[in-house]
């Protein structure tokens, strides 16, 4: 089956703020995201366990949208280590497509704009892609810890003003 947005025909995204009436598109983009891990992990990945509605109303949700349609959601909040990054999901059919790379830079010029000068993340240490992107965009692994239920290998990224 044909994605509407294919990728010769994908504008670039707008991000914006996720409200109330986005919350089955939300969780849908994120389930489509993360369910290929599953298997893999064991157990679905916790961005799909996430509480949509609590997200979006506490404001860490942010969505990509491109021709109307939610292309990528980002979770993202400030907590006691820093500005993290909590979910970056991309529709599975336009995954490559430069969606995640504007979700990162929206989040890490959020992180700037609240006074952070870097940012964090975590990826499950059985999604191994994760562990290639993320360096090479200059995120550093900093630790690696059972957390939340899950093995996961966090990540730092200093940030520059630009």
């Amino acid at each position: 089956m044909r994605h509407p947005l294919l990728r010769k025909n994908l504008t670039r995204p707008v991000i914006r703020e996720a409200s109330a009436s986005d919350v089955d598109a939300v969780k849908a983009c994120v389930i489509a995201a993360f369910e290929t891990y599953t298997e893999r992990i064991g157990k679905p990945p916790a961005p799909m366990l996430l509480d949509f509605p609590a997200e979006i109303e506490a404001r860490h949700v942010w969505i990509a949208e491109s021709s109307g349609q939610i292309v990528g959601v980002l979770v993202q909040y400030e907590t006691t280590q820093g500005f993290y990054i909590d979910t970056v999901a991309v529709d599975p059919h336009l995954q490559g497509t430069g969606v995640g790379k504007a979700l990162l830079q929206f989040a890490e010029q959020e992180a700037l704009k609240r006074g952070y000068d870097s940012i964090y993340l975590c990826t499950n240490v059985k999604m191994t892609e994760n562990q290639i992107f993320y360096p090479r965009i200059g995120y550093i692994e900093y630790e690696r810890k059972f957390d939340g239920g899950y093995d996961r290998i966090f990540y730092r990224k200093q940030l520059v003003k630009k």
